[in-house]
């Protein structure tokens, strides 16, 4: 397996190969990761994982400095999960002095859910993604579904500036108690770890209500919100929005599927989850192509450019 470091490097590399398929991250790789990285490898081609902390996606007060890094560690869960490169930049390779100020800005998509207390965040990824698809230049890349107003964002932002790139959303990756694999997971104790479960058990609840029948937002809500305070969890936000572009919808739900996403904090870990209302499996259902074909390879579904 190589690793790249410069842009240069990753551009003549991008000119010899074929097929490209890229896995952006952050580094500090857990089983979720590693799956997004198997997934790329069943497609075939090149499998190339950035391993990039990003600044520009920390607000004032967040965990830059203390975000988890480890070079050597990713570098053999990468190989070990079949990629091929694994590129790792400096933050002066990606933003030289005064470029950090260019950013791309995607409006009210970005302004709910997760954004409302991180308001710079999803600029932040998307101006790092464009970078990287510029850089790069995939045919596909992989984003987990764990993440759903980031798929909703970088989807956007593939749609209205014609990135020629396929968007591959892979189920989210759980630990035992259904907590979704995190980087940020290891914030945890083992008495958080254990009460986090609650988030899942919590969700699942509610999509087993609304497949009885239930299409009010409120009693849904209710339904979460009433398994988080048995767990003594108070959650950030607790929403229901349109799985296309975030948007508001009706107090009774009218639009198949929706998204009921959740934030919350255990100790110093924000944690965040989400399942899809009215989808036969959350894992089918996720990101279709406009020409409306179904899911594909092992339950990952594919957004087509344009």
């Amino acid at each position: 397996m190589r690793i790249i470091e410069t842009i240069a490097e990753m551009r003549k590399l991008r000119r010899q190969s074929g097929l490209v398929c890229l896995v952006p991250t952050m580094g500090s790789l857990h089983q979720g990761h590693r799956r997004l990285i198997e997934a790329a490898a069943e497609r075939g081609g090149l499998t190339v994982v950035s391993i990039f902390v990003n600044p520009l996606q920390f607000g004032l007060g967040e965990d830059y400095d203390l975000y988890p890094r480890d070079l050597a560690q990713d570098v053999a869960a990468s190989r070990a999960a079949g990629a091929d490169v694994v590129f790792a930049p400096a933050v002066s390779e990606i933003y030289p002095p005064g470029s950090e100020a260019t950013r791309i800005e995607l409006g009210p998509i970005t302004q709910v859910l997760c954004g409302r207390t991180r308001p710079i965040h999803f600029s932040g990824v998307a101006t790092v993604v464009a970078k990287l698809f510029h850089i790069v230049e995939p045919n596909f890349a992989f984003f987990g579904a764990k993440d759903a107003q980031q798929v909703a964002v970088i989807r956007r932002m593939v749609r209205d500036l014609n990135f020629d790139v396929d968007l591959v959303r892979v189920p989210t990756v759980r630990e035992a108690n259904g907590l979704a694999c995190s980087s940020r997971n290891r914030y945890l104790t083992d008495q958080e770890r254990e009460r986090a479960g609650a988030l899942r058990r919590a969700l699942t609840a509610a999509q087993g209500l609304y497949a009885r029948g239930e299409r009010r937002q409120a009693a849904l809500i209710a339904q979460v919100s009433a398994i988080l305070k048995t767990a003594d969890i108070t959650p950030e936000y607790v929403e229901v929005r349109s799985w296309d572009g975030l948007t508001s919808l009706g107090d009774t739900l009218d639009e198949s599927p929706a998204l009921l996403a959740l934030a919350a904090w255990m100790g110093k870990a924000r944690l965040i989850d989400n399942v899809l209302l009215g989808a036969d499996r959350e894992e089918q259902a996720a990101v279709r192509d406009q020409s409306g074909e179904g899911p594909v390879a092992r339950g990952q579904s594919v957004q087509r450019r344009g």
